[in-house]
């Protein structure tokens, strides 16, 4: 592992490409690996490392650099250790999401959120916020929206931190109804 960059232009903030599917898949299975990812992620380390080549292939190439529903950013230190990621997919209004809501207007998801522990605290999760929300404004969103678990706090100031704010809204969390999601938004200017 790299050890700690303290200034965000010292990274590379990109587009995956669809050949890099083996680091998509490190990176996650690297985030599952994370103390709160029980909270930040809906599927548990030993799901993903389960699956096969194929499908890290297909996630890669279905978020890479082109794609025109999804995107994929990372941030690449100098020595090309991939420190952090962020996924935006676009949700057409007129849809239903996910979690069974209507999408009243286009909007951005932002989803799969992790920057490795010894990159944190530099500004490095707002420049791959960034970086998504303008992928998602050349889409035509109207918002980009997220959802974080009601105990997640760490995740709730660096979002807040990039500019979402609480919308009101919640749902339940997939793996314990008894339990919320709470959505943020950055609404465009």
């Amino acid at each position: 592992m790299s050890a700690s960059i303290s200034d965000v232009d010292d990274y590379v903030i990109r587009a995956i490409r669809a050949d890099e599917w083996p680091a998509v898949k490190r990176l996650r299975l690297d985030a599952l690996r994370d103390p709160v990812a029980h909270l930040a992620f809906l599927e548990s380390y030993e799901e993903a490392a389960a699956k096969p080549d194929s499908f890290w292939q297909d996630r890669a190439g279905g978020a890479a650099e082109g794609a025109l529903g999804v995107r994929q950013v990372i941030a690449e230190a100098s020595d090309g250790d991939w420190a952090g990621t962020v996924t935006v997919l676009i949700e057409e209004a007129g849809t239903t999401d996910w979690a069974g809501l209507p999408v009243g207007r286009k909007q951005g998801h932002v989803v799969g959120v992790f920057v490795r522990p010894e990159h944190r605290g530099n500004g490095l999760i707002k420049a791959l916020f960034d970086a998504g929300l303008e992928w998602a404004w050349g889409r035509g969103a109207e918002r980009v929206r997220l959802l974080v678990h009601e105990d997640n706090g760490r995740a709730q100031a660096a979002y807040r931190k990039a500019g979402f704010v609480p919308s009101g809204v919640t749902v339940a969390f997939v793996h314990d109804a008894g339990q919320r999601e709470l959505e943020f938004v950055l609404e465009r200017a």
